[in-house]
Protein backbone atom coordinates (compact mmCIF):
# COMPACT_ATOMS: atom_id res chain seq x y z
CA UNK A 1 0.00 0.00 0.00
CA UNK A 2 1.09 3.24 -1.10
CA UNK A 3 1.48 6.56 1.41
CA UNK A 4 -1.13 8.01 -0.22
CA UNK A 5 -3.57 4.87 0.43
CA UNK A 6 -2.41 4.70 4.08
CA UNK A 7 -3.25 8.36 4.63
CA UNK A 8 -7.03 7.78 2.89
CA UNK A 9 -7.69 5.19 5.26
CA UNK A 10 -6.07 6.57 8.22
CA UNK A 11 -8.72 9.56 7.72
CA UNK A 12 -11.87 7.53 6.83
CA UNK A 13 -11.25 5.94 9.55
CA UNK A 14 -10.31 9.33 11.51
CA UNK A 15 -13.96 10.76 9.94
CA UNK A 16 -15.56 7.46 11.37
CA UNK A 17 -14.34 7.96 14.90
CA UNK A 18 -15.44 11.86 14.72
CA UNK A 19 -18.82 10.68 13.99
CA UNK A 20 -19.01 8.30 16.82
CA UNK A 21 -17.26 11.23 19.16
CA UNK A 22 -20.33 13.11 18.12
CA UNK A 23 -22.53 10.70 18.91
CA UNK A 24 -21.41 9.41 22.66
CA UNK A 25 -19.54 13.31 23.39
CA UNK A 26 -21.41 15.88 21.30
CA UNK A 27 -18.12 16.96 19.67
CA UNK A 28 -14.93 15.13 18.31
CA UNK A 29 -11.77 14.78 19.90
CA UNK A 30 -9.33 17.65 19.67
CA UNK A 31 -5.67 17.76 18.50
CA UNK A 32 -5.16 17.81 21.55
CA UNK A 33 -7.18 14.67 22.83
CA UNK A 34 -5.72 12.75 19.70
CA UNK A 35 -2.44 13.77 20.91
CA UNK A 36 -3.31 12.36 24.50
CA UNK A 37 -4.48 9.13 22.90
CA UNK A 38 -1.19 8.97 21.37
CA UNK A 39 0.58 8.99 24.69
CA UNK A 40 -1.28 6.23 25.90
CA UNK A 41 -0.56 4.18 22.75
CA UNK A 42 2.83 5.03 22.69
CA UNK A 43 2.74 4.07 26.95
CA UNK A 44 1.65 0.53 25.49
CA UNK A 45 3.98 -0.39 21.99
CA UNK A 46 6.69 0.86 24.77
CA UNK A 47 5.65 -2.53 27.41
CA UNK A 48 5.18 -4.28 23.90
CA UNK A 49 8.69 -3.36 23.14
CA UNK A 50 10.09 -4.57 26.26
CA UNK A 51 8.17 -8.40 25.85
CA UNK A 52 9.64 -8.40 22.29
CA UNK A 53 13.05 -7.88 24.08
CA UNK A 54 12.31 -10.49 26.51
CA UNK A 55 12.05 -7.94 30.00
CA UNK A 56 8.02 -8.32 30.11
CA UNK A 57 5.75 -11.28 29.83
CA UNK A 58 2.80 -10.31 27.63
CA UNK A 59 0.68 -12.83 26.01
CA UNK A 60 0.43 -12.80 22.51
CA UNK A 61 3.04 -9.71 22.31
CA UNK A 62 3.94 -10.06 19.14
CA UNK A 63 0.29 -9.73 17.28
CA UNK A 64 -0.67 -7.33 19.68
CA UNK A 65 2.89 -4.95 19.10
CA UNK A 66 2.07 -4.64 14.93
CA UNK A 67 -1.52 -3.65 16.43
CA UNK A 68 0.45 -0.97 18.58
CA UNK A 69 2.58 0.33 16.08
CA UNK A 70 -0.28 0.26 13.63
CA UNK A 71 -2.20 2.21 15.96
CA UNK A 72 0.69 4.52 16.56
CA UNK A 73 1.18 5.33 13.04
CA UNK A 74 -2.45 5.83 12.16
CA UNK A 75 -2.57 8.48 15.55
CA UNK A 76 0.65 10.54 13.72
CA UNK A 77 -1.03 10.57 10.17
CA UNK A 78 -4.22 11.85 11.60
CA UNK A 79 -1.82 14.63 13.74
CA UNK A 80 -0.20 15.43 10.86
CA UNK A 81 -3.45 15.82 8.62
CA UNK A 82 -5.17 18.42 11.74
CA UNK A 83 -2.11 19.56 12.09
CA UNK A 84 -1.44 21.16 8.08
CA UNK A 85 1.93 18.89 7.87
CA UNK A 86 2.27 17.15 4.73
CA UNK A 87 4.17 14.09 6.31
CA UNK A 88 5.08 12.13 3.13
CA UNK A 89 7.49 15.67 2.43
CA UNK A 90 8.55 16.11 5.92
CA UNK A 91 9.60 12.20 6.03
CA UNK A 92 11.41 12.31 3.05
CA UNK A 93 13.44 15.60 3.64
CA UNK A 94 13.63 14.60 6.90
CA UNK A 95 15.38 10.99 6.43
CA UNK A 96 17.38 12.21 3.43
CA UNK A 97 19.36 15.21 5.44
CA UNK A 98 19.64 12.43 8.28
CA UNK A 99 21.24 9.86 5.49
CA UNK A 100 23.78 13.04 3.75
CA UNK A 101 24.63 13.76 7.97
CA UNK A 102 25.23 10.14 9.32
CA UNK A 103 27.18 9.36 5.79
CA UNK A 104 29.34 12.53 6.40
CA UNK A 105 30.26 11.49 9.75
CA UNK A 106 30.87 7.95 8.80
CA UNK A 107 33.41 9.41 5.94
CA UNK A 108 35.05 11.84 8.81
Amino acid sequence: MKYEELQASALKLNALYEQLETKLYGRAWSTEELALGFMGDVGDLAKLIQANAGIRNIDDYKSKLGHELSDCLWSIIVLADKCGIDLQAEFTSNVEGLMAHVSREIAA
